[in-house]
């Protein structure tokens, strides 16, 4: 049975079997004897992106991963990296640190700061995600255009990221076939991505995103 931690658009954690590119966390949120999640869904202000593979380290998912026996921070999956913006994450400083250091460059680009630091970025962050409670913004269609890729935007339940012009339906196996904004005409529509994230998208931080975004 799959584990209750692959993240959507959203920032919903879900049971499923697809992983995605990327892991990633927001601290210990998961209880290693039952190896399910806890009430709470986050223990710190920075949710962080990082590489599956890194220093050939080998983690039991939602297992005790901490010297002693204890649970060590909880990994969560994403389908790729514009999926895990739009849930309110950033790059981590220890398995991705030029990533890192290219997104909170850019957010110092965009708000004016002459020295950013991630904690920064963290606090801007956690006021908008709204999985920690933060509220999104409406769009509408004349917006769209204005947006950068890898920008993620909603109708009811569904999620679309854009890319070149075009909107992807989302989904934990990948992205549907690009089709026109024109399909989103007369819909109501928020926009997912943190604005934060978005300043540091149209200040040139480009996403990983998954193949099918590709195809």
């Amino acid at each position: 049975m799959p584990l209750q931690n692959r993240v959507d658009p959203f920032g919903a954690i879900h049971a499923v079997p697809e992983r995605g590119l990327f892991t990633g966390n927001r601290g210990i949120i998961h209880d290693p004897a039952t190896r399910t999640l806890l009430k709470k869904r986050w223990a710190l202000q920075a949710w962080i992106i990082c590489a599956c593979q890194f220093r050939n380290v080998r983690r039991e998912p939602m297992g005790r991963n901490r010297p002693g026996g204890k649970a060590g921070w909880t990994e969560l999956f994403f389908l790729d990296e514009v999926t895990a913006l739009a849930a309110g994450h950033r790059p981590c400083f220890f398995c991705q640190r030029e990533r890192a250091r290219d997104f909170v460059g850019r957010f110092g680009e965009a708000f004016g700061v002459a020295e950013p630091r991630a904690p920064q970025v963290d606090k801007r962050l956690h006021k908008e995600r709204l999985a920690s409670g933060g509220k999104r913004p409406a769009v509408a269609m004349h917006d769209l255009s204005g947006l950068p890729d890898g920008a993620v935007i909603a109708t009811g339940g569904s999620a679309y990221a854009l890319r070149h012009g075009k909107a992807l339906r989302w989904s934990f196996a990948g992205y549907g076939p690009p089709a026109g904004l024109g399909q989103l005409e007369d819909k109501a529509l928020m926009l997912l991505t943190p604005e934060t994230t978005l300043a540091v998208l149209k200040h040139g931080f480009r996403p990983v995103w998954h193949p099918s975004a590709e195809a």
